[in-house]
């Protein structure tokens, strides 16, 4: 699994760790880790503190993939932010989503009750031209 996480000095054991900050749930769907989560680098592996890398973690825990996450943030900053992706803006669009998804559930439902409308006319229409049928059928023919 991918996790963001800063490197930090842990001064009692005399090495680097990684605190985890976010996991990756989906391609473009992160979420924040809010306890403190840390990973030993172990001895001998010496990086800058507070610099923020991406690191895959095996399911047991294991580091399998360590990478500085500059061009990272940068391709982030460059996807969303220079064209005003918001938190807001996708709030609004989040709401706009929502009141069209309403919007149409309502069409839905309305597009139904006429269907089932026009089905119970045709029914009587149906229902009618038997019954005028029948009349016709009822009645001798007069000749001519």
């Amino acid at each position: 699994m991918l996790y963001l996480a800063q490197v930090r000095k842990n001064d009692f054991l005399d090495q680097h760790q990684l605190r985890l900050l976010a996991r990756q749930e989906a391609d473009n769907l992160w979420a924040i880790i809010p306890e403190e989560a840390f990973i030993l680098l172990g001895k001998g592996k010496i990086m800058s503190e507070n610099l923020l890398v991406l690191v895959e973690l095996s399911a047991t825990g294991d580091i399998e993939r360590l990478e500085d996450a500059t061009n990272w943030v940068l391709h982030l900053i460059q996807s969303y932010l220079t064209i005003g992706i918001t938190p807001e803006f996708l709030q609004q669009e989040a709401e706009r989503a929502e009141h069209w998804r309403q919007s149409l559930t309502l069409q839905n439902q309305d597009l139904a009750r006429r269907s089932l409308e026009l089905e119970a006319r045709r029914e009587q229409i149906q229902a009618l031209e038997e019954s005028l049928k029948r009349e016709k059928n009822s009645y001798p023919q007069e000749e001519s």
